[in-house]
């Protein structure tokens, strides 16, 4: 037994010897990459662990746990930086965590997030430093006319999406490019569009995408949610969405929508008007697009928040009621 401890001993730290070697070995060895140069875009504000993720996606062939390892051990966690990264044939995980923190990059990065209003987009793009701000001082319809789109108010008619651009380019080419991604988004959708919609045109749908972007709570409700609001559209029912009646007061909204707002008449509320808002009320994605013009097949009339997250729909008002009192009221 004597014997048996001391060989253990002994064998410990040669394994973790080589265990270190075989990192050491691995940290300074050539990756596998999909493609030679390889392009990988890293998005703004992300962690360690999704860099990771991004890296190994983007077609570098390294291990995500690996890599978060390796930036903790090299101390470069704060350093990563966001951006579009080119990587080409001997690349070493040494090498690609190096460049990412020095920010080495071929392309500088916007990200526009699903369900923002376009008065945040604005303002992502006004931040960065690496544009030449060309539309900073425009009005929003001076912007559009500047883009060359036919619409004079630009909410929702731009796709979220991660953009990149090099050093010194125009803003006005990034929200072309923004601009062309949602129609051409928006015609996809409007094209695989379910029979018999009350849409008369895409803008419409994109103004349902809209509202129904800002309604979900979990990601696989989009097609019921939009499923109630074209329900109520075909009875000529008014939508009553609190989100509209948010973006119509506009900078008025406190965080706290009271009995009175919902009392105050706007083109936007639609609780004191029928059919659809003017406009849309926040950028939709790709998936909201898709509810909006393939909703689900449900004769839903109202939905509440479970509390959870999730909604429950009903089809009839003492139904909906009954949800209210369990969900909302606590009864």
């Amino acid at each position: 037994m004597k014997r048996f401890f001391l060989s253990l001993g002994l064998a410990v730290p040669v394994l973790a010897l080589a265990a270190v070697g075989a990192f050491a070995w691995w940290a300074n060895h050539p990756l596998r990459l999909n493609n030679s140069p390889l392009e990988v875009v890293i998005k703004p504000n992300s962690g360690v662990a999704s860099v990771g993720r991004q890296i190994q996606r983007g077609g570098v062939g390294m291990d995500p746990r690996l890599f978060m390892l390796l930036v903790r051990l090299t101390g470069h966690g704060p350093d990563l930086k966001a951006g579009g990264y080119e990587f080409e044939t001997g690349a070493t995980p040494l090498s690609v965590i190096g460049k990412l923190a020095r920010g080495e990059v071929t392309h500088y990065v916007v990200t526009v997030i699903e369900g923002w209003e376009f008065r945040k987009m604005r303002a992502a793009v006004d931040a960065s430093p690496a544009l030449r701000h060309d539309t900073r001082d425009m009005s929003d319809a001076e912007l559009m006319k500047a883009i060359g789109a036919a619409e004079a108010a630009p909410e929702g008619l731009f796709f979220p999406d991660t953009y990149l651009f090099a050093r010194g380019s125009s803003d006005v080419e990034l929200y072309k490019h923004a601009y062309r991604a949602m129609q051409r988004r928006l015609n996809e959708a409007w094209n695989a569009r379910a029979p018999d919609l009350p849409y008369k045109t895409p803008y419409e749908a994109l103004v349902m995408a809209s509202i129904v972007e800002k309604e979900t709570g979990q990601a696989t409700e989009r097609p019921m949610i939009a499923a109630v609001f074209v329900n109520r559209l075909r009875k000529n029912m008014m939508l009553q969405t609190d989100p509209t009646v948010i973006y119509g007061l506009g900078e008025r909204f406190d965080g706290d929508l009271r009995k009175r707002d919902l009392q105050a008449d706007t083109p936007y509320n639609t609780y004191t008007r029928t059919g659809l808002p003017p406009t849309p009320i926040a950028l939709p994605g790709l998936a909201s697009l898709a509810a909006a013009t393939t909703p689900a097949p449900s004769d839903a009339l109202y939905f509440v928040a479970r509390g959870d997250g999730s909604s429950h729909f009903s089809n009839s008002l003492p139904e909906h009621n009954r949800a209210v009192d369990k969900y909302q009221r606590g009864k």
